[in-house]
């Protein structure tokens, strides 16, 4: 079992589709191993993208993750990465095909509901960023 990892960004939480987003992580067969609700310092959200920090996004992107609560998920489930990047859909909403979840619910491209990893040594990395070892019920 592969696992990767998945945030809900503040736009979809305070817009109350943590639910709904949950429920459709649920039914494509991904089984949620850890999760908490928390609200991201500007020091974790750069820690966090430090990866993009010379792109000039950068700054909006870590300011806006600030905006409101978050939920961290970690996922499990055979080729969690790519089933998870394909259930999500492109990074711009506009681009993203029908039935994804940034299709449905992202506002815009920096507004875009959830995050996740693109591959393993990321999805490690974003993991233990934010979870223990014992935070993760395997």
């Amino acid at each position: 079992m592969e696992k990767t990892f998945a945030i809900i960004k503040p736009d979809a939480v305070e817009r109350n589709l943590t639910g709904k987003i949950l429920e459709r992580i649920e039914s494509e067969g991904f089984r949620i191993v850890a999760m908490k609700r928390v609200l991201l310092t500007l020091a974790d959200a750069q820690g966090f993208y430090y990866v993009h920090k010379e792109r000039p996004f950068f700054k909006d992107l870590t300011a806006y993750m600030c905006t409101g609560p978050v939920v961290l998920i970690i996922l499990e489930k055979e080729g969690a990465i790519k089933a998870w990047r394909e259930l999500m859909g492109a990074t711009n909403p506009a681009d993203a095909e029908e039935g994804t979840i940034r299709k449905e619910f992202a506002v815009n491209l920096e507004k875009n509901s959830v995050h996740g990893s693109d591959a393993p040594e990321t999805a490690a990395f974003e993991i233990s960023y934010f979870f223990s070892q014992t935070e993760v019920l395997s």
